[in-house]
């Protein structure tokens, strides 16, 4: 099954086909000779499937309902796909077998269409694996040895010499099985992903910065689109990039712990926190100084990254958020308050990033934190922007960014990760100031 997992459904050949197999369908019911009786059916069931997607988009948009304003194509799939697939329902007692037959398959094949065109409107979830939540990562035969403290003062852009047989590009794996990052809290992440550059991937690689990115909610341990931002830096700068743990701080994409400790998800915290770092110090070539960790996110991460950046500095030299979340919890506050704190609006207040800060105060000194939100995200843009102002209150030194032409999904991702990577480079040493 790993090939079907793998099957592209963005762009690949797959979406294409079954769009293609959608319209010739379509097309095959409406080429016969017309009756009034026909005629009223066809135009009702377009009528009424084109109301009810442009309906149900409306709706979205107006309340939030998927976390922000969908992406444009949504406009179209939702009234083309429901208006086909009522086509195929009122086709079903057309005479002759195989009308009835082609009826069924556009019916099919019109809600598989929709779901493939809407789920490439977000650019989220690129293959089918990632659609059902199952990652399409192999495994690393190994992963390279943690290297002595580097003997050599310098940022590693002037003291790195990369050898002729580096790889070109970085590799991405899942941690798996041996591999796995073990979680002593009582919760229950799904496997995490690394992204090794191509410096780490050397006979005697270079301590590297660490980063720890999360993704979305819903969302999996994705690494691919940090993993394409980071190639292109690092054929810029000798190989180098960080190395990054992509990691799950949901336990599976249906449930939403909002980055806390609690009794019905477990203590996702102590996961980020403590095991992570641990993992990373043990079995990778990263640097020992955290001032070069960055945690990461996007969206339901971002206010994860930004949580546990103000609530642990010392662990976290800094900070990317991508379209953040203004706290966690954000979109559901009073249920979150009343099913994961007991009711307990003190203890949900204390886990929010203003609290971190206030309890940290004077110790954000030299720490990074770049802030993205796309410039078509008008639901996110005002949160972003308080985040923003209190982490640079709180000492950090702070960028914030709007993404131009950039909505809430995979344009966020596409734009915000790029600009704070190269901050990121700068910080870190890994390429000139």
């Amino acid at each position: 099954m790993t090939w079907f997992y793998k099957l592209n459904v963005i762009d690949g050949p797959l979406p294409l086909a079954i769009y293609g197999l959608t319209l010739v369908c379509f097309v095959v019911l409406l080429i016969r000779r017309p009756t009034p009786a026909w005629l009223w059916r066809i135009i009702g069931a377009l009528a009424v499937g084109i109301g009810g997607g442009v309906a149900l988009v409306l709706w979205a948009n107006a309340t939030n309902a998927f976390g922000g304003q969908l992406p444009f194509a949504c406009r179209f799939w939702a009234p083309a796909g429901f208006a086909a697939a009522l086509v195929g329902i009122v086709s079903l007692w057309e005479r002759g077998w195989w009308r009835r037959v082609i009826a069924a398959l556009l019916v099919i094949l019109a809600l598989v269409s929709t779901a493939l065109g809407i789920n490439a409107a977000f650019g989220i979830n690129r293959t089918m694996g990632s659609m059902f939540g199952v990652s399409t990562e192999d495994q690393f035969d190994g992963l390279p040895k943690p290297a002595p403290s580097p003997t050599t003062d310098g940022p590693l852009y002037e003291t790195w010499t990369p050898p002729a047989d580096m790889p070109k590009t970085g590799k991405t794996a899942l941690l798996s099985g041996e591999r796995a990052i073990g979680s002593t809290g009582g919760f229950t992440p799904r496997d995490a992903t690394i992204y090794l550059p191509p410096a780490a991937q050397t006979k005697n690689p270079p301590r590297l910065p660490l980063v720890v990115m999360m993704m979305g909610y819903p969302g999996n341990p994705d690494p691919s689109f940090i993993a394409a931002a980071l190639d292109q830096l690092a054929a810029k700068n000798k190989g180098l990039a960080p190395i990054v743990i992509v990691a799950d701080q949901l336990g599976n994409e249906n449930q939403d712990p909002v980055c806390a400790n609690t009794k019905k998800y477990g203590d996702v915290p102590t996961y980020f926190n403590k095991d992570i770092p641990d993992y990373a110090t043990k079995n990778l070539p990263v640097l020992l100084d955290h001032k070069s960790w960055t945690i990461m996110g996007y969206s339901n991460g971002g206010a994860c990254a930004f949580t546990w950046a103000a609530q642990h500095p010392d662990i976290w030299g800094n900070l990317v958020a991508i379209s953040p979340d203004e706290y966690p919890g954000v979109e559901w506050r009073a249920e979150a308050i009343k099913t994961l704190f007991d009711g307990d609006e003190t203890r949900f207040e204390a886990n929010l990033p203003a609290a971190g800060l206030s309890a940290n105060k004077g110790k954000f000194t030299g720490h990074l934190a770049v802030f993205t939100v796309g410039e078509k995200d008008p639901g996110f843009i005002p949160g972003v922007q308080k985040n923003a102002k209190l982490a640079e209150e709180a000492g950090f030194a702070t960028t914030f960014h709007v993404v131009p032409g950039a909505d809430h999904v995979v344009t966020a991702l596409n734009g915000g990760i790029p600009f704070a990577m190269e901050l990121l480079y700068k910080q870190l040493g890994l390429s000139a100031p």
